[in-house]
């Protein structure tokens, strides 16, 4: 296979920066436990399974993303590491200042993950988007408590490398500026790594020669777009230092919002199931809101532990056409319920339900139905007065009443931190 024809960084003055959270929920852990800096610190997914997020000294000890917490219980106990539940409250809440911290900081932002975010520095001096750089992480580990690390370069896909760079080596941030040091860190990437390249791609670079991010960046347009679509051949070019990939300011539209939980303990009776339901409902119904936008569908499923071979299983989904589209909690409820009555079957463990809106709209284009018989105006105020008290006074503090109380089905969290930022009977005390 010929070369094709890199060339120099030619992004037309263009310049992008990666700013990334270190090891984000270990971080967001530490920031009200100071005892925790220098220790080993894990945080488990749902229901205390598995490790999703390390510390560093945790990943020097060799823990794996991803290994089930019981694997290794000798190591954690030898080696005091902490261990955390998911506490996605606090996270969320820091992710939000960690935002809100960065766009009052850069010219343009697009927030690409909970704890990622591209800045638009196009038209800054290489030296002064540095000390841009060394600014803003300063500002946000004292705003916040959060380390970033950052990578700085003319197109998103390199500076994604940059940031990894940039990590990997303790380095605050990173700017790749010239044709030398693109190739030479391009030379050190595996072509698995690079920013829209997964297993599928990677293995056929690799049987074609491309083991590198700078092989894939020599090898001919047409071989790429023939085999790699025009989404590989944008990949190309973004390695070669032409900015193809532009800044999304605007989130996209969601098309669906899912919120679905794997239970604590696996339940038979109904009545979980439809309190279980009835929540994740009015989740549903506050993220509607709280994107100004209404559902036409809502889809209801339940599901047996397909892991328990020794249990008989069982998997079933319904979709429910809404009268009009809605964000109202009550209706959502209503329907949820309804959904789930039709699917439920008697005689079986299950081990996870889930709620999904669908055919989501702008509330402002909804056509209310005359024949109804509903006050839309006054549902709307008691849903605003429900958002504002849950908003004050922490979620669940207003709910509907299939929501129920006893909570048999909630997730096991037997780790979990305090909701230091958004309960207000968990604020940190500090005693003189």
């Amino acid at each position: 296979m010929t070369s094709g024809d890199a060339g120099t960084p030619k992004g037309g003055g263009k310049l992008f920066a990666l700013v990334d959270c270190n090891n984000f929920y270990a971080s967001c852990e530490r920031v009200f436990n100071p005892a925790l800096r220098n220790r080993p610190v894990v945080v488990l997914s749902n229901n205390d399974g598995c490790v999703i997020a390390r510390s560093e000294e945790a990943k020097q000890l060799g823990i794996r993303m991803g290994v089930p917490a019981f694997e290794i219980e000798p190591l954690l106990t030898a080696h005091g590491v902490a261990v955390f539940s998911s506490n996605y409250a606090l996270y969320g809440d820091f992710s939000s200042r960690v935002m809100t911290t960065l766009g009052a900081l850069a010219p343009s932002m697009e927030v690409y993950s909970i704890d990622e975010a591209f800045l638009d520095l196009t038209g800054i001096a290489p030296e002064e988007a540095m000390a841009l750089a060394h600014c803003i992480r300063r500002t946000l580990l004292k705003n916040t408590g959060i380390p970033v690390s950052i990578g700085l370069a003319p197109t998103k896909t390199l500076a994604k490398i940059a940031n990894h760079f940039a990590k990997k080596n303790n380095i605050p941030a990173y700017l790749l500026d010239t044709e030398e040091k693109i190739t030479e860190l391009l030379r050190a990437t595996p072509a698995g790594e690079v920013w829209g390249i997964g297993k599928k791609y990677a293995a056929l670079l690799a049987a074609h020669g491309m083991v590198t991010a700078y092989d894939l960046s020599r090898a001919p347009e047409g071989w790429v777009r023939k085999n790699m679509t025009v989404t590989g051949l944008r990949t190309r070019q973004e390695l070669c230092g032409l900015s193809c990939i532009s800044m999304e300011e605007a989130a996209p539209a969601r098309q669906a919002i899912c919120t679905s939980r794997s239970f604590g303990t696996s339940q038979e009776a109904l009545e979980p199931l439809e309190e279980a339901t009835a929540t994740f409902a009015t989740v549903c119904a506050a993220k509607l809101r709280r994107e100004k936008c209404a559902a036409t569908q809502l889809m209801v499923f339940i599901h047996t532990n397909a892991f328990r071979s020794d249990q008989p299983q069982y998997a079933r989904n319904r979709v429910i056409t809404l009268t009009s589209p809605t964000n109202d909690s009550i209706q959502l409820v209503k329907a949820a319920v309804e959904a789930l009555r039709a699917i439920y079957r008697k005689g079986y463990l299950y081990k996870k339900a889930g709620v999904i809106v669908m055919g989501l709209v702008p509330e402002g284009q909804v056509q209310k139905d005359l024949f109804s018989g509903e006050d839309s105006g006054r549902q709307r105020k008691l849903m605003e007065s429900l958002d504002q008290l849950n908003r004050r006074y922490g979620r669940g503090t207003l709910q509907i009443a299939t929501q129920g109380t006893t909570r048999q089905w909630r997730l096991r969290q037997e780790k979990l931190s305090p909701a230091y930022t958004t309960r207000w009977s968990e604020l940190m005390e500090i005693r003189l």
